[in-house]
């Protein structure tokens, strides 16, 4: 299957240390080789790169590690086919606009009876499965409310409602946001780690590479990293638990749903 990459910070962050790892998987130390995307949320803009080729040897992948780009908000996917070819428009994460907001979405899983799915404004440019979940998901928060709620927690419930539907369909892990609000879901499969002052040091599990992260933030900077699997061995991620939903902001846990602790 796929695999997912995410990135929450209060300040903005380069995630060039996580994706040096990540991209690795891509064709390296692991079997995800049918493409690869990466999205930022930048001052309130939106920045895509996608490539239906191999993220370990791809020009463009080298270049994200090279050039740090500052973000708040980003969200990547390294991409095993299932269901559609391997081309550029069946390439996470996908796109859409709601609210005068870009909505960006990545899946890693398989789904059954996706086609059933009934769509309305949004409709697929590709012929994934997981694209046309994300039509019919952005369709049904849009029908919801056809204007951003006056209470955000109308929508994360909602959305928390129409993720455990689309996990009746098969394996749903699901990265998404607005460039204010990032969201997980675990279906089976997600971790996550919160990293603040005191910082240390990490070391990658994919590559050869160590950083001391006192050397590049302040005392103030929060930054949380969400994988599919852990990216470093020599830290405590959290594993979230199937049917849970994360909503985050500024690096830090927002609100939680399907899961109390």
């Amino acid at each position: 299957m796929c695999e997912l990459l995410g990135m929450s910070a209060n300040v903005p962050t380069d995630i060039c240390f996580s994706f040096s790892g990540f991209l690795h998987r891509g064709g390296g130390t692991g079997p995800h080789r049918d493409g690869w995307g990466i999205a930022f949320y930048e001052e309130g803009g939106y920045r895509e790169f996608r490539d239906p080729h191999p993220s370990v040897d791809s020009p463009i992948a080298r270049l994200i590690c090279e050039y740090p780009i500052k973000s708040n908000v980003v969200i990547s996917h390294i991409r095993q086919a299932n269901v559609g070819g391997v081309r550029l428009a069946n390439t996470h994460p996908f796109t859409r606009e709601m609210w005068g907001r870009p909505w960006c979405y990545a899946h890693n899983g398989q789904l059954s009876d996706w086609q059933q799915l009934p769509l309305g404004v949004y409709t697929p440019v590709g012929t994934t499965d997981s694209e046309h979940a994300f039509c019919w998901l952005m369709g049904e928060l849009r029908r919801c409310f056809p204007i951003p709620p006056a209470s955000p927690q109308l929508l994360w419930s909602r959305l928390h409602e129409l993720c455990e539907e689309l996990r009746g369909l098969g394996v749903f892990n699901l990265l998404l946001s607005d460039g204010v609000y990032l969201y997980s879901y675990c279906s089976t499969k997600l971790a996550h780690i919160t990293r603040r002052a005191p910082f240390g040091e990490a070391e990658l599990s994919d590559a050869e590479l160590t950083v001391n992260f006192i050397e590049h933030t302040t005392p103030n900077d929060i930054v949380s990293v969400i994988a599919t699997e852990p990216l470093t061995q020599n830290e405590a991620w959290q594993r979230m638990v199937p049917g849970e939903l994360l909503v985050w902001r500024e690096g830090e846990i927002y609100a939680r749903y399907g899961h109390s602790k």
